[in-house]
């Protein structure tokens, strides 16, 4: 059987998965056969294996510091959050149904057999398991039927590593409450602890390394410096949705709804030097970007609503009759159509019928049986703004409940791909009824967009430039504009355009994109 090696945190976001991920590398390096583990796993951010089961990313992303393929086994329970008190439960990669908060914690010790079995079956084939904890072991409401912390180091005999964050601060308080809140018995079991996203001198940091040492009984295993480091989040607590940025020559908004899934879809476009990428979550944020994505959700009818109600759904509605190019993606896509029914609340949102934004000619219809496939193909028949993408590969997946009828060609998951030739004004269906996932996860496909976008602000450029100067109300097709130079050289910003809408021009002459 196998050598076991767990970490744990004090916390969400701690780092626990980014850890994980380095010791089945340096394990591989070292000439082990190694896999990771999560017992269960809470996200909305999920993958497809090759054999059709999901499983949570961050596991997916260990698998693949380990050199192996994904495996579902590796995350046996995965729970995708429906409603603030409820979650979709995903066992051995297959859906059991949806469960309130209170029914799972009553059953979640009957799903044990399940978690063994997977954990049992890496260790016959390994030569260590790195297992990864949830949360923090300090949730003492939860400690009676824990599966994911100490409770599976008590079953499977796994010695602890426990991480905190000292960028949030407070990293000391973290660490010693931790242990002081196990029992005599799990305190045992933490072997060392961890200082992590560590920033500054660490002669500075020692002399509480070594209280920390003597409060803890346990030596404090390393400090890891502050990473940047481009892997998929695993979770909402995401750190790229804080970030506030400028718009630069092809502006991105994605809409950040309340139970946004997979949004590392879209993570390869923040690759390029050149392009912002902002999660939107108020329509006074919207400004004019290139392109709008409506991301994939695990409640459509419930996201679409807050669309609706925080004002985003009429702002997208008018930015796309003015011509901005907008992308769905899995539940955003039938967001996008004319109705949604749901007769059978699968989502148990509450509702359902709802109708849609209106934009593509889409009927979708929720049921019980969840498509979960991986698929690829070849783009043909795409028309207007991303002909660029015929004849190239694609490569995605497939994760839905919705069936969505539409009037137009599908884009299918075979050896050909095919997308409507021309859509509603502004409209880019690059989705089909079958909800493809991860088409901006290759290189081409993402750079054949943004030369898109480029092209077609690149135009509006050239009609715009020769007037710049001292001068208001210049014409420009169905577009006027007050305009002025910024002190920056090789800038321009175009203000207060025809009809109120906002156009921010980055760099003239772009730099190379990465």
């Amino acid at each position: 059987m196998a050598k076991t090696i767990m970490i744990q945190g004090t916390m969400s976001n701690a780092g626990k998965s980014l850890l994980a991920a380095g010791l089945c590398r340096v394990l591989k390096q070292d000439g082990y056969r190694v896999a990771p583990f999560k017992s269960q796993n809470m996200a909305l951010n999920s993958f497809i294996t090759k054999d059709g089961g999901e499983m949570g990313r961050a596991q997916v992303v260990q698998a693949e510091a380990a050199g192996i393929e994904p495996d579902v086994r590796m995350n046996p329970i995965l729970l995708k959050p429906t409603t603030d008190v409820g979650s979709q439960v995903i066992v051995n990669g297959r859906v059991q149904g949806n469960m309130p908060a209170m029914e799972y914690y009553r059953r979640k010790r009957d799903f044990i057999p399940a978690v063994m079995e997977a954990y049992e079956s890496l260790a016959r084939e390994y030569d260590v398991i790195v297992i990864e904890g949830a949360g923090s072991p300090a949730e003492i409401n939860l400690q009676e039927n824990d599966i994911v912390n100490m409770g599976l180091a008590r079953m499977v005999d796994a010695p602890v590593l426990l991480v905190g964050d000292i960028d949030r601060g407070g990293v000391f308080a973290q660490l010693y409450g931790t242990v002081a809140l196990q029992s005599e018995e799990d305190r045992r079991r933490i072997k060392g602890v961890v200082v992590n996203k560590f920033r500054g001198d660490r002669a500075i940091l020692e002399p509480g390394l070594k209280t920390l040492e003597e409060l803890c009984g346990v030596p404090v295993a390393g400090v890891v410096p502050y990473l940047h480091v481009d892997i998929d989040d695993e979770d909402s607590l995401s750190e790229r949705f804080g970030r506030d940025k400028e718009p630069r020559l092809i502006d991105i908004a994605v809409i950040r709804l309340p139970r946004i899934s997979n949004f590392t879809d879209f993570s390869p476009f923040e690759r390029y030097e050149n392009v912002s990428l902002r999660y939107v979550e108020r329509a006074r944020d919207l400004r004019a970007p290139d392109m709008i994505v409506i991301p994939g959700t695990k409640s459509t009818i419930a996201d679409l609503q807050w669309l609706r109600q925080s004002g985003l759904e009429a702002s997208i509605q008018k930015a796309a009759s003015g011509g901005t190019l907008v992308f769905g993606v899995c539940g955003g896509y039938q967001m996008l159509g004319r109705h949604i029914s749901d007769p059978e609340q699968v989502e148990a949102a509450g509702v359902t019928e709802i109708d849609g934004m209106g934009l593509l000619p889409l009927e979708t219809v929720f049921q019980g049986e969840k498509v979960q496939t991986q698929t690829n193909g070849v783009f043909s028949g795409v028309a207007g703004l991303l002909s660029e993408l015929n004849g190239k590969r694609y490569a995605g997946y497939e994760i839905h409940m919705g069936r969505s009828q539409q009037q137009m060609p599908a884009l299918t998951g075979t050896d050909v791909a095919k997308a409507y030739p021309e859509p509603s004004e502004g409209i880019e269906d690059m989705s089909d009824s079958t909800d493809l996932r991860r088409l901006m996860a290759d290189y081409q496909q993402t750079t054949a967009d943004l030369n898109a976008l480029k092209a077609r602000k690149e135009e509006l450029q050239d009609c715009i430039l020769p007037y710049i100067g001292d001068h208001e109300g210049v014409r420009c097709g169905n577009m006027q504009a007050t305009y002025k130079h910024s002190t920056r050289k090789g800038y321009t910003r175009v203000v207060q355009p025809w009809e109120g809408r906002t156009f921010r021009f980055s760099e003239i002459k772009p730099k190379k994109t990465k």
